[in-house]
């Protein structure tokens, strides 16, 4: 199950599962990998921006994921 999605700045994501275990299918460019994701998102999914130099993710809803 995907559990948290993190959009980077360079437009790559990355993709976990509930254990914290990378689900490399999901991942690569957002818009190659955009479709994939939200055709198998479950609820609970959490959705991030990591454009800057934080510490932490932006959590986003997905509407504008």
């Amino acid at each position: 199950m995907i559990k948290t999605v993190i959009r980077i700045k360079n437009d790559m994501v990355l993709v976990f599962d509930e254990n914290g275990e990378e689900m490399p299918r999901y991942q690569g460019y957002y818009k190659e990998v955009k479709d994939k994701i939200l055709a198998d998102v479950q609820p609970g999914s959490v959705f991030n921006h990591w454009f800057g130099y934080s510490l932490k993710p932006l959590v986003v809803g997905l509407e504008c994921w």
